[in-house]
Parts: structure tokens; sequence; C-alpha cells
């Protein structure tokens, strides 16, 4: 008895162990994508996790136009500038049916509105160019237990995209359950991220806190310039966050990080479903969950997946590469001034511009193609400045 109660007391101290080591961490981390903390004068990194920065030493530079205490006039013969333009930029894929990108659409056909009115193009480019995609990942004892068909199908759909990024892409991991952990920071070298997918073996917690997760990565990575986007691969559902829903849509737009997301389990659910096996709250839960993907992604100029068959899961990669590589970067000087911070809705549109009306694309066979123009749903306005 003694002996087996030994076997017993060493096996669930190992399976600890392994719970430990490759679960996602529930400690704060830090990425290069968000440069400084709030409130720290040096580089994240410098200072250790939860110390503040340490102070600037050393003498200031001495300046002529040192200012005397009371002073606040401008030393005489100093220029001053002001400026009151903002430059919206608007990145837009134009994709046909089966998601390839339509290059060489000229730019007097695209029509940008600005809460219904039209705006003037200032900025007109196209061209490809590397791309930059942080892999979210759910991974909870909710659904992705040990070897369990979801559990397959996250890996499956996690280490398919990492293996169709090319040498110049950057690439961060990051997995969440109760809390986000990033597994491996941004980073040309795929081995990096390889070795943090390791990690995912057996899930920590049975919590699923997409929104946090959702808001904390696009947060971090809304200072990262050029194209740079959110493959999220999760079942959309959310156990535990603390930010509700609506609060999450408006962080991601002001955010205004593309999130393309593949959603898990659909074959599956149906085949419980078939089965007599979901309940209506469980049915209800899942169309939720399938909506709020589709929510995010349109309303940041992504894409939404929902596959069966892991067949589809090459075709989805391409697509998603094709928007990401291939866009058309538009911008315009929006005619409403007024510095309110507020919301404001953009759609853009393919027109003819002798005509107004929808613009006609057709293939080499002369038949029509059919289209879709993918871009954000809108921005927030600056504030004024006082």
């Amino acid at each position: 008895m003694l002996a087996k109660r030994l076997i017993a007391v060493s096996a669930l101290a190992t399976f600890g162990y392994v719970l430990a080591q490759q679960g996602p961490d529930n400690r704060s981390t830090e990425t290069v994508a968000r440069p400084r903390k709030k409130g720290s004068t040096a580089p994240a990194g410098d200072a250790k996790a939860g110390e503040a920065a340490p102070a600037p030493t050393g003498d200031k530079i001495p300046s002529k136009f040192g200012k005397k205490a009371g002073d606040t006039a401008l030393p005489e013969g100093v220029p001053t500038f002001k400026s009151d333009v903002t430059t919206v930029t608007v990145d837009v894929s134009v994709l046909d049916n089966k998601g390839r990108f339509i290059p060489n659409i000229p730019r007097g056909n695209f029509r940008i509105l600005e809460d219904g009115v039209p705006q003037q193009v200032s900025n007109f480019s196209m061209g490809e160019a590397p791309m930059t995609v942080c892999l979210v990942i759910e991974f909870s004892n909710l659904f992705q237990f040990y070897w369990g068909e979801t559990w397959y199908q996250t890996l499956t759909a996690s280490y398919g995209f990492l293996e169709t990024l090319k040498k110049d892409d950057y690439v961060a991991v990051v997995a969440y359950d109760l809390r986000p952990e990033i597994l491996s920071d941004f980073s040309t070298d795929k081995r990096a991220a390889y070795e943090a997918m390791q990690r995912l073996r057996i899930a920590a917690y049975s919590e699923s806190n997409m929104f946090d997760a959702l808001v904390d990565t696009a947060d971090r990575m809304s200072e990262i310039e050029g194209r740079k986007a959110i493959v999220l691969i999760a079942s959309g559902i959310d156990t535990f966050s603390k930010l509700t829903f609506d609060k999450t849509r408006r962080s991601l737009q002001t955010a205004g990080v593309p999130i393309y997301s593949i959603g898990l389990m659909q074959a599956l659910r149906e085949w419980y479903d078939a089965r007599g096996a979901m309940s209506s709250i469980d049915r209800l839960d899942f169309l939720q969950a399938d909506n709020q993907l589709r929510t995010f992604t349109k309303e940041t100029g992504g894409q939404a997946f929902f596959p069966r068959f892991y067949g589809e899961f090459p075709g989805i990669f391409g697509a998603i590469s094709e928007a990401l590589r291939n866009q058309y970067s538009i911008g315009f000087q929006p005619s409403n001034t007024v510095r309110d911070g507020k919301f404001r809705k953009l759609k853009v549109e393919l027109v003819d511009p002798a005509t107004g009306k929808p613009l006609r694309i057709v293939d080499e066979k002369n038949k029509p193609i059919k289209y879709q123009v993918i871009a954000k749903a809108g921005y927030n306005a600056p504030r004024e400045v006082e």
C-alpha cells in the first residue's frame, strides 16, 4: 500500500511539474512591440519586471534657450510651427471570390466615405511587403485537453500557419487561457516560434479569456509601423474576461490592428449536435462565439474563417497571406476637422468615376468577377491638445 501511495504521489508531482512548465504562464510579460512601459523613461527590459525604470543620471545638456522661472515666452528669433492637418491612412485589400488579390486597380476607382461623406484621396500606393503577424492561440482546458480533437486541430492550424511564413516575415506567438502569455516575441527567426509552440502540450486552466487577450495584444501592437495583423485561432468563447464585448470592440477599433480569425470545432459541433449531445444553450453560446469573431474581424479590416475540414487550412492561410502582403494604401485628409475624439465610420468602395456606379471587374474571358473590399470600419478622431 505504501509503495502504491508513493507511486501515486510521484505521478502527481510529475504531472504538476509538466503543467507548470508547459501550460501558459500567469505572469505578465513584455514585448519589443511595446517599446516602453507607461511612465518609464527607459526601454522595456532595462528594468526588472515589476520595478520602476531607473531615473536618468548625469548633468543636463546646457542650452542657450534656457528659460527663467516664470518665463513662458520663447526667445526672440525662434521659429514656431502649428499644423492642424491630419492624414488618415487606410490599408485596403480587394479579393475575388476565391480569396485572391486583385491588382492594378487605378486610383480613380477608389472612393472613401467618412460618415457617409466622400473624401479626397491624397496618397495612393500598391505593393507587396513582409508581414508582421502575432499568432494568438486559445489554449485552455475548456476545449484543448490533452490529445482531444480540438487540441489536435489547434496545433495543426498553428503549425500550418507558421509554415506559410516567408523569411522576411516577423511573427510572435501568444497563448491565452486565464491570462495571455507571450511565448515568443517578434522575430524573423521561425525557430523561436517553433520552440515556443512546444509549450502547448497540456493546458493549465479551464478559463478562456479571449477579450482580454485580444485587447492586450492589439494594444501592444498599436505602435508597430507597417503592415501588421493578429491571426486568432480560437473557439470564440469568452468565459471570464474583465472587459465586456462592447469595451473590447471599442479598444480594437482604436488600436487599428486587423484581426484574421480561424474558428475552431465547426465539424465537431455539428457532429455532437446531430447526435443530440448539444443543448439549446450550447448552440446559442457557439453561435454567439462565431458572431463575436465575425464582428472583431469585420470592424478591424480582417476576415473570419470557419473551416469544417483540415483540407481547408492551406486555402485559409493563402487568403490571409494574399490580404496582408498585397494591399492598396490610401491616404486622405478628413473634411471634418473637428478634434472631438469620436469614432468615425469609414467605407471604401470601388466605383466607375464616369457613372458613379459600382465598378465592374471582369476576368480574361470577360466574365464578371465577384469581389469584396476589405478595410477597417473606422477610426477615432484626434482630440484637441491644449
